[in-house]
């Protein structure tokens, strides 16, 4: 029996179990009934969720992310444990690696450890098969679960994302504006974040009809710090007779992999040769010329998702789903 089990029972929404359990004073004496007769009936013991009645609450979030040594990710983990810090709550991070069933077993171990809600750092938790899922939705059963850039429709799952898509449309039209239409798109993630991108880039240049086949979409396989290797791969697509003069990238390392191609080709930047990253980190602005990247407004991502968050606890109801609007920030690699 968990929360969700209670509020289909009594046929009442999950935060108003919440509040019941809270001994909010926002509920209605025939709603609290009908709820405490479920809990009643069926014997529900609550667990960390149940933060108001002072019970086995930790005042503690885990966090779960792939990898920590992504500058994105590491730098979401910063903003969210700040966040969680001004909030009264401490945090377990769990660096799970992408093999599922790390997820899995990590998922299983913040549950075991009594933490009031999950988050999910980064869209690389989330899968194409519903039943791949469903670790996730068992988790959400007994706790809320915040997801930051992905979408997960699941009754206590809670999405925050940034517009993947039309930040990368929008993108690629503007490079094409300034006449370059042999553009690359350079990835290495095919997460829900990374088809959102790519699906961008796609749609734009076949509204140009520019993408005659698949030669300018490149995936990189590599390590994400081997900026050599992403310039060499660039270098062998070009030794092959593709022809191209602008670079999307995915993040930001990959745009500089595709700056140290274009410099070791000899091309002038941006007049013979443009790039364009994404995340807008630290990284654009310790090159030269600066990179022109897209900000995707991470650290607005992470105060909202820590605010829904708090609001769930609190017994609040919250929006499932927010987006947010990226934004292009033009330095001195692109037209």
């Amino acid at each position: 029996m968990t929360i969700y089990d209670i509020s289909e029972k009594a046929g009442v929404s999950i935060a108003t179990v919440s509040r019941v359990l809270n001994g909010s004073n926002n509920v209605s004496e025939k709603t609290k009934k009908k709820v405490l007769d479920v809990i009643n009936q069926y014997e529900y013991t609550p667990n960390a969720f149940a933060r108001g009645l002072g019970l086995n609450t930790m005042k503690t979030i885990g966090i779960m992310c792939a990898d920590s040594s992504d500058l994105y990710l590491a730098k979401a983990i910063y903003y969210l444990e700040q966040l969680l810090r001004a909030n009264g709550y401490d945090s377990i991070l769990c660096c799970t690696g992408y093999e599922q069933k790390a997820k899995v077993s990590s998922i299983n171990l913040l549950i075991t450890k009594k933490v009031d809600g999950i988050i999910l750092v980064g869209s690389n938790f989330i899968y194409d098969k519903e039943a791949d899922n469903q670790y996730i939705v068992d988790a959400a059963a007994q706790m809320p679960v915040m997801v930051l850039n992905a979408d997960m429709d699941v009754p206590n799952v809670y999405s925050v994302v940034s517009d993947d898509y039309t930040s990368m449309y929008n993108a690629t039209l503007q490079m094409i504006g300034t006449g370059i239409k042999d553009i690359v798109y350079f990835y290495n993630s095919t997460s829900y974040s990374g088809k959102k991108k790519l699906a961008g880039y796609r749609a734009a240049m076949e509204e140009k009809k520019l993408l005659s086949g698949g030669n300018l979409m490149q995936f990189y396989h590599g390590s994400h710090e081997d900026i050599p290797a992403m310039a060499e791969q660039l270098r062998k697509l070009h030794d092959k007779g593709v022809s191209f003069h602008g670079v999307i990238a995915a993040d930001d390392v990959l745009a500089l992999g595709a700056l140290k191609y274009a410099k070791e080709e000899g091309y002038r930047i941006p007049e013979d040769f443009s790039v364009l990253g994404y995340n807008n980190s630290m990284l654009s602005v310790c090159c030269e010329p600066e990179l022109t990247s897209i900000d995707n407004k991470l650290e607005t991502l992470c105060q909202h998702l820590i605010n829904t968050l708090m609001g769930v606890l609190s017994g609040n109801e919250m929006p499932k789903k927010t987006v947010f609007s990226g934004e292009i920030i033009k330095r001195g690699t692109t037209r």
